[in-house]
């Protein structure tokens, strides 16, 4: 998937009215169906109890509207932005006047061109979003207040993509599926997140993503997969994956699990912040809970929260870009190549250093610019393959590139001096 093929995904997705259940969890999992086939679709009913939660009504809307009275003017119409309604709003259908009105409207004084996102999944109410200009210009009405939507028990749905590897320690990618029309938070995580999918061919590793609603859709596979979170190797919850910002890593709880380390193994000479893991954010703090602690960091451009359009109708395609959502692709790329080809060794000749030439190791890799490169590499790797350090400890400890490193251990393994560790 080309970077211009991830946008035109953002764009496809971006009209749908998502929320942590309904239909427009569904048609955006069907979607993604069609770049992943192996997806699959999980049904969790309405009360369900999910760890320390229970799986809440479904919601779903059909219009919305508020119209003036006098002139008969959608003022707010569902129809031409679905951040207009507050999510999981109740039913109603009322003429009111400006005063009545006023408490269940939102707006941003502060960038009073754009509409705030809001909701209330758990607390029945119901509400208009709205820009700070639109409400200036109603006056008192009577207004014509109008939401088509339904709380019933129903479901909970999340999707599930895995591309089986050649071990079952697993890399899990997250990503969630909740949001309503908002393109970098988290519609580019989502077409990230496909376009991985689509590049692994036959991994080492087995490969689950997961596309769940926020919070209670991550809470809700772990409840159901209590019994097999311990496969879970190296994960990620994949976000705000196409604004303009440089790339921000968040490490696990853990703070030095091997997915941390190779994020800032590859991200060491580029344009980036590392951050400490904190219980705020997204998902990853699901997964980094104390009772499973799995080794799950965050990956990000601007971070949650950290740029104007956050949670605004500013969120939209235009704010994203082919671009940077290519450059998310590539460094998470690359991140993945690390886990993958990452190994611990044991030198089978290790009283001092064997022959390379007689081996035909240094004639097979020279002539090449980065000859003396290739040859610290084979004598770090040598040096440290006691069973006690990974190839990335290796780079790291040698500040080697770390392909340099793997391509010294494949050939030395090849030689017959190394033997590879079970994990």
């Amino acid at each position: 998937m080309t970077p211009d093929e991830m946008h035109a995904l953002v764009r496809r997705l971006y009209p749908l009215c998502r929320s942590i259940t309904g239909d427009g969890v569904r048609q955006t999992l069907d979607i993604v169906g069609e770049y992943l086939p192996s997806l699959r679709a999980h049904e969790v009913p309405t009360g369900t109890d999910v760890l320390d939660w229970t799986v809440p009504r479904e919601w779903n809307i059909r219009d919305a509207y508020i119209k003036d009275v006098a002139t008969g003017e959608r003022v707010v119409d569902f129809r031409a932005l679905n951040l207009h309604v507050v999510g999981y709003s109740a039913p109603v259908h009322a003429t009111m006047t400006m005063d009545a009105l006023a408490p269940h409207l939102h707006t941003l004084p502060d960038q009073p061109s754009l509409v705030p996102y809001r909701t209330s999944y758990y607390a029945e109410t119901w509400g208009f979003c709205l820009s700070e200009e639109t409400r200036a210009s109603m006056g008192d009405g009577p207004f014509e207040v109008f939401i088509d939507s339904t709380l019933a028990d129903g479901h909970l749905t999340y999707g599930e993509a895995v591309i089986p590897g050649a071990t079952d320690r697993e890399v899990l990618i997250s990503c969630h599926v909740c949001h309503p029309s908002l393109a970098n938070d988290n519609l580019a995580g989502i077409a990230v997140a496909v376009a991985l999918a689509q590049r692994l061919h036959e991994p080492r590793h087995t490969f689950r993503f997961i596309f769940a609603p926020g919070t209670i859709g991550a809470i809700t596979w772990l409840a159901r997969n209590r019994s097999r979170v311990d496969a879970v190797a190296h994960g990620l919850t994949l976000a705000c994956a196409g604004d303009p910002g440089q790339i921000h890593y968040k490490r696990s709880r853990r703070g030095d699990a091997s997915v941390d380390r190779a994020f800032e193994h590859v991200l060491r000479d580029r344009p980036h912040t590392i951050l400490d893991f904190s219980p705020y954010g997204y998902d990853e703090r699901q997964y980094c809970s104390p009772g499973f602690d799995l080794p799950v960091g965050s990956l990000t451009r601007t971070p949650y929260a950290g740029y104007p359009e956050y949670h605004t109708s500013g969120d939209d395609p235009a704010f994203v870009s082919p671009a940077a959502m290519g450059d998310t692709l590539d460094k998470l790329w690359d991140a993945v190549q690390v886990l993958e080809r990452d190994r611990t060794y044991l030198n089978l000749s290790p009283y001092g250093e064997p022959q390379l030439g007689r081996r035909g190791l240094y004639a097979s890799l020279g002539g090449r610019s980065d000859t003396k490169q290739t040859q610290m590499a084979m004598l770090w790797v040598l040096n440290l393959s006691d069973g006690g350090h990974s190839l990335l400890d290796i780079a790291a400890r040698s500040d080697l590139p770390f392909a340099a490193v793997a391509d010294a251990a494949d050939a030395l393994r090849d030689a017959g001096l190394l033997k590879e560790l079970e994990p």
